[in-house]
């Protein structure tokens, strides 16, 4: 390793080396960032002017737009750059902070998944004590919980992968630093560290699914018992939006993650790693807005204003 060069930045494959296809995967990446970022900014305004929508519910999802909106700039700005401009490379420093921020700011939305879930199980599970339970204090405390877990599981991992010495092959087969195929650049033995980073997604991916899995089932068996056909779906149509947004995220993620890594599969988890930096990100504000009636009158009533 003595004789060998240190890496001073690395490559992106990007998502494709035929040149006719970058402009227009330049336009779609664009519009739908576009699309995303103007989409979650609307959910927030609304639910943070509107009285009407000063409950739990819309406080997590407005505190969830917002995470959208720092998950996905940490990855889609660079990759419509290097579209641009045709230049590939990312520093060091640049890497390692994409890396960092990628899946802490990933860790925070899967808790805070979680806390949706627990959400909506007690508001329709047990509705009379719903207010007392999901008061402001315990929603502000499960909110800056979700913040302080998500960087507290990452940060120590994040600074070994920060030590690592990099030297030789630069060349990453994704279109953001994703820490697998960083790791694998490294002339170090990982395997202990990849090791580590199998079980903070396990628990971070499964624990919290879990935790909505259950949350879920217990809901479904409440609301079958309901006896009003309206009473039913009125209590579906709270939690189909969130099912929804789970679903995406989770699907996604425990293929590219609970899983090992090998090069043949590289190509593959970056297709279906669009489905979680752009296409879940794009879908939260529309899916919550189309299917949600509250936030249609709120979101009118702003424009008319």
């Amino acid at each position: 390793m003595e004789n060998q060069t240190l890496v001073k930045n690395f490559i992106l494959l990007g998502f494709t080396d035929v040149q006719k296809y970058q402009g227009l995967l330049f336009l779609i990446l664009l519009v739908t960032y576009i699309l995303t970022i103007m989409g979650n900014i609307v959910i927030i305004t609304i639910i943070l002017l509107d009285h009407r929508l000063q409950t739990p519910m819309y406080y997590f999802l407005w505190n969830f737009s917002l995470l959208e909106i720092g998950f996905t700039s940490t990855v889609i700005p660079k990759a419509l750059f290097n579209l641009a401009s045709g230049n590939r490379t990312i520093s060091i420093p640049g890497c390692f902070v994409q890396v960092f921020l990628y899946f802490v700011l990933g860790t925070i939305e899967f808790l805070l998944l979680a806390v949706m879930s627990f959400d909506r199980y007690v508001a329709i599970c047990h509705p009379l004590s719903y207010t007392t339970v999901m008061n402001e204090r315990v929603c502000k405390i499960l909110v800056l919980s979700s913040w302080m877990s998500g960087f507290l599981i990452l940060i120590g991992p994040s600074l070994v992968v920060f030590q690592l010495p990099f030297c030789g092959q630069n060349i990453i087969n994704h279109f953001f630093c994703d820490n697998g195929p960083l790791i694998k650049l490294a002339c170090a033995d990982t395997r202990l560290l990849g090791l580590v980073d199998f079980t903070i997604a396990v628990f971070s991916l499964l624990g919290t699914f879990t935790v909505t899995i259950l949350s879920y089932a217990r809901i479904i068996s409440t609301v079958l018992n309901i006896p009003s056909a309206s009473g039913r779906q009125k209590a579906f149509s709270t939690c189909i939006s969130h099912l929804t947004v789970v679903s995406i995220t989770y699907s996604s993620c425990i293929f590219m993650y609970i899983k090992p890594m090998d090069s043949r599969g590289l190509d593959l988890s970056k297709g279906v790693s669009i489905l979680n930096t752009v296409v879940s990100p794009l879908l939260n504000p529309f899916i919550y807005s189309l299917r949600n009636k509250q936030v249609q009158e709120a979101f009118w009533d702003l424009l008319e204003k």
